[in-house]
């Protein structure tokens, strides 16, 4: 069977033959007697409340434009990016028909909506990971033989030729899950807990519509002053439906006999419908961890702090998703302890020009004028790889030294002859060193 151009033998189905699901059909209630009511939270509705498709496709979109980096940690310990044949090229495009935006939009969105994401491998005679597929996770079943060992059943995807399913062992697929409250590989989508106020909401905008395509006005009871027959008030029913609701709404209606008309479903003012369809909104966004003011759900925050909002956003709901990606990836692909991969946050948690500017400013002491420059990406200079520091700053040994001097010289006053003024042939004479030494280091660097 080929899934995505990818040849998957029987093979492989061998060894779990004896493997067991643990993967079950479990009747999920959106709160405690819902299925006995009768009460049905169904995804495709659930997706299509604009709360639960703004927070999906904002966290999607934000990590997707993230370059993911390959680093190596040198003998000092520090992480730097690099690059190698074996890791590069897949990072930079995961697969033949899509995009690094494309692959990881559909990573974390396929984790977001069923809390598991599946990445099957692809590899070269050498055994190197080339290609990245995402399936559908609808299509993917968790195994575990009686050994204890990880395996996943494949069902063809709706594009395939053939209806078999393959089985391969868990380091042929990357397996990223979400919030495995009943299994360890079985996560749980946030759509779990906000699926009955998603479908509130949709409830909600649906009796809106119906309220106003009849023009604003409700439903009621026309009430006569006596008894009247069946036939009688199934005629008067059909006419006033016919010539006073919908399109025909808000038309004036002759009674005679003493007919009422009195007003039976609740108003929208009533309801308080833009109420509830906040609060059910603000339900969504707090299960993905996702500020409302981020998806269009309330005011913005009144401090003007633009890396303050974006720091508190990465912090709360991009970090865990981005670190569990990265050490996917990294024992996914096979790197060892001394490299690995990272997300470039540094677009992300981008500051205002003022304000990075003034950060960059007071680096000086720790980052060269290149390194400073490329953070703004500006070009290099030939004398901007040394870091710079005021006059008065000295180094921690001369200030140690210096110490020592004093104390030596407080318990030991007679011992210490006080220095004698340098004279100005002296001091000009450190000046010039001084200066000649500085240009001798600049024109080595």
């Amino acid at each position: 069977m080929k899934i995505f151009g990818l040849e998957i033998t029987r093979q492989k189905a061998i060894a779990p033959v004896q493997s067991q699901s643990i993967w079950r059909p479990v009747i999920r209630e959106s709160y405690p007697g819902a299925w006995q009511q009768n009460v049905e939270v169904r995804q495709e509705v659930v997706l299509a409340y604009h709360a639960v498709f703004a927070c999906m496709t904002l966290i999607a979109g934000d990590i997707s434009k993230l370059r993911v980096k390959l680093v190596a940690k040198d003998s000092s310990g520090i992480w730097s990016e690099t690059s190698s044949p074996a890791y590069t090229p897949v990072l930079r495009k995961p697969n033949s028909y899509q995009t690094r935006i494309q692959f990881w939009e559909s990573w974390v969105l396929s984790k977001l909506t069923a809390g598991n994401t599946y990445a099957l491998k692809e590899r070269d005679n050498r055994s190197v990971v080339v290609k990245l597929h995402v399936l559908d996770p609808s299509r993917v079943t968790p195994l575990v033989s009686d050994t204890g060992d990880v395996y996943y059943e494949l069902q063809p995807d709706n594009l395939a030729a053939k209806s078999e399913r393959v089985v391969v062992p868990a380091s042929e697929v990357i397996h990223d899950r979400f919030n495995c409250l009943f299994h360890p590989l079985v996560g749980l989508s946030p759509i779990f807990a906000s699926g009955l106020a998603a479908t509130q909401g949709i409830r909600i905008q649906e009796n809106s519509a119906i309220f106003f395509g009849n023009s604003s006005m409700p439903g009621g009871l026309l009430i006569a002053p006596g008894a009247i027959s069946d036939e009688t008030a199934q005629r008067l029913k059909t006419h006033w439906e016919s010539n006073y609701s919908g399109k025909n709404a808000g038309k004036v209606a002759v009674l005679g006999d003493n007919l009422k008309f009195e007003s039976m479903t609740t108003k929208a003012v009533d309801a308080q419908l833009l109420e509830q369809l906040k609060w059910t909104a603000e339900v969504v966004c707090s299960t993905f961890h996702v500020p409302s003011y981020k998806v269009g759900i309330g005011d913005m925050p009144t401090y003007n702090n633009i890396q303050a909002l974006n720091v508190e956003y990465y912090t709360r709901c991009l970090q865990p998703l981005l670190e569990a990606a990265e050490l996917c990836l990294d024992e996914g692909l096979g790197m060892g302890e001394q490299i690995g991969t990272e997300f470039d946050i540094d677009g992300l948690l981008r500051m205002d020009t003022t304000a990075q500017m003034d950060a960059l400013d007071k680096a000086k002491g720790l980052l060269t004028l290149n390194e400073r420059r490329a953070k703004v990406d500006q070009k290099p200079k030939p004398y901007g790889d040394t870091i710079y520091m005021q006059e008065q700053d000295h180094s921690a040994e001369a200030i140690a030294a210096r110490d020592k001097a004093l104390i030596e010289q407080s318990e030991n006053p007679q011992a210490a002859e006080p220095p004698s003024e340098p004279t100005e042939m002296q001091e000009r004479a450190f000046v010039a060193e001084t200066l000649l030494a500085m240009k001798k280091a600049m024109e080595a660097a």
